[in-house]
């Protein structure tokens, strides 16, 4: 299971799943997970992060034992898990879980002309344990590709 790390008052660490660009070929590399850190204002006791803009949001229902093939997502998207565990996987063997209350940014994505390459890009997600998932997906930002 992996938490939202709040280990202090004054900071928020989200996991973000990305697809770096590599420097020497320019070219989308494998996804992979780092933590982005957001700052938590104290307004008399509430910490709370600045305001983040996003587009829109969608409820998700998953049955139990689903599973996707590899696949990239695209646009940056919150998601937050409401019931159930996710597992997300990575080229690398890497696997994270996503379990209620849990929450990551999944915003790995193709250049503009890029082709999807199955050696190569994106990350798969599955439902694992006896339950379904619930969870929201909130779209951040519309990314154009390049």
């Amino acid at each position: 299971m992996n938490k939202t790390n709040m280990d202090d008052k004054h900071t928020l660490t989200i996991p973000v799943l990305s697809s770096p660009i590599d420097r020497v070929t320019g070219s989308t590399g494998v996804s992979i997970f780092t933590d982005q850190i957001l700052s938590l204002d104290d307004y008399n006791g509430l910490f709370i992060t600045p305001r983040i803009d996003a587009l829109n949001f969608r409820h998700r229902y998953s049955e139990a034992n689903y599973t996707s093939d590899w696949h990239m997502a695209g646009d940056a998207t919150l998601l937050i898990i409401r019931s159930g565990t996710l597992r997300i996987g990575l080229r690398s063997g890497e696997c994270r879980d996503f379990a209620a209350g849990d929450m990551f940014i999944a915003k790995d994505r193709l250049q503009k002309n890029e082709g999807f390459d199955q050696s190569i890009h994106g990350h798969t997600a599955a439902v694992i344990g006896e339950h379904s998932l619930t969870a929201v997906h909130i779209k951040l930002s519309e990314n154009s590709p390049g």
